[in-house]
């Protein structure tokens, strides 16, 4: 072969290579897609559920990893309303923002996206429905502390399932409206326990399971995380088009917040039960992508000791308030791959987008 023939040669492969990588096939699309956030869930929280259950968590079923960094706009550490916003919106804010950007105005949702796309959309969560996190996928707020206002908001979507707390912010409000009346009137179910819950089969829900925060777990709350989920995505599925669904563990961080081990690992493994009921669901269903993270790490939680045998976990804390640590991400289904790597918590929006195939916020 001659030396020109061997750069000719030599070139050609090079061209092939540079148009094989600036060709990297588009994720394949997602009918639905479900985000679980596990509030101030860090690795060591992760962990500790992990021991607590005796070495093994559902968790450890999806297919790719990666971590987030969670810095708000204006502090190093962010806030769950901030850290919310970033994922529904795909915009950083400031801490305390519920739905708007830095300069205080709304930016469209994921939820609010799917659901002007035809698909059904919906949150279980164990705190009220209004809490910084819910509330930042179907809320507009300049503060997480405007509960009564956020319920409002919820007035104004076409949300098909919610389920959580905070009863007395749809009914017993400051200006005497009762939302729960004016969602009886566009159609909801109204439940007000779990009980009630596991009875509806088709159409709207609105279910308020606690005047405003649920219970701890341990403390009578139970499987209800569970089974809302199971409910919720028996309604959801109904519509042919797909869903968007938020499932918030929100209580991990209450448990950092505390500064209690116990506390931490009981909800911990209710999230990871939680966890396992719809990765069930996403491998049956086949069209289902499943992204698993947390909005921040609290606590400063670390582990010195443990026994995977007895599930026994001591843990130690710097500090009752949240850190800025990244964050894992998890994934399972149709476009799971996308999740590797690092990136900034913004990007899981754009990510759910890309999945969707949605092409405007």
């Amino acid at each position: 072969m001659s030396t020109r023939s061997k750069y000719v040669l030599l070139f050609s492969f090079c061209l092939l290579v540079s148009v094989g990588q600036s060709q990297k096939p588009k994720p394949k699309r997602a009918k639905n897609i479900i985000l679980m956030i596990g509030d101030g869930m860090g690795t060591a929280q992760i962990y500790a559920g992990l021991t607590a259950n005796k070495g093994k968590l559902h968790l450890e079923r999806c297919t790719y990893s990666g971590f987030h960094k969670n810095q708000s706009a204006d502090h190093y550490i962010t806030d769950s309303a901030a850290g919310a916003t970033a994922f529904a919106c795909g915009q950083k804010t400031y801490n305390g923002a519920i739905g708007v950007d830095a300069n205080h105005q709304p930016i469209a949702s994921i939820l609010e996206i799917a659901e002007r796309n035809g698909l059904a959309t919906g949150m279980v969560v164990t705190c009220s429905s209004t809490h910084a996190t819910p509330a930042s996928f179907i809320a507009h707020q300049a503060s997480r502390s405007l509960d009564e206002d956020i319920a409002l908001d919820f007035m104004k979507t076409d949300i098909d399932v919610f389920i959580g707390g905070g009863r007395k912010f749809f009914e017993k409000r400051k200006d005497g409206k009762n939302l729960i009346d004016s969602l009886r009137a566009k159609n909801y179910q109204i439940a007000n326990s779990i009980a009630e819950v596991q009875k509806v089969k088709t159409g709207k829900l609105a279910a308020f399971l606690a005047e405003e925060q649920q219970a701890k777990f341990s403390e009578g709350r139970g499987d209800e995380l569970v089974k809302s989920t199971e409910v919720a995505l028996q309604l959801l599925q109904q519509n042919k088009k797909g869903m968007f669904m938020l499932i918030e563990g929100s209580q991990i961080d209450w448990g950092g917040h505390a500064n209690d081990t116990q506390y931490i690992m009981d909800e911990m493994v209710d999230f990871d039960n939680t966890i396992g009921k719809v990765l069930d669901f996403a491998a049956k269903d086949g069209n289902t992508l499943v992204i698993i993270t947390a909005d921040h790490e609290t606590g400063g939680f670390s582990l010195v000791d443990g026994d995977m045998k007895t599930g026994k976990v001591e843990g130690k804390f710097t500090t009752t308030h949240h850190t800025g640590v990244m964050i894992p991400v998890f994934a399972f289904g149709p476009g799971a791959e996308q999740f590797s790597g690092i990136y900034d918590n913004t990007a899981i929006f754009d990510k759910m987008m890309q999945s969707f195939q949605f092409k405007v916020k």
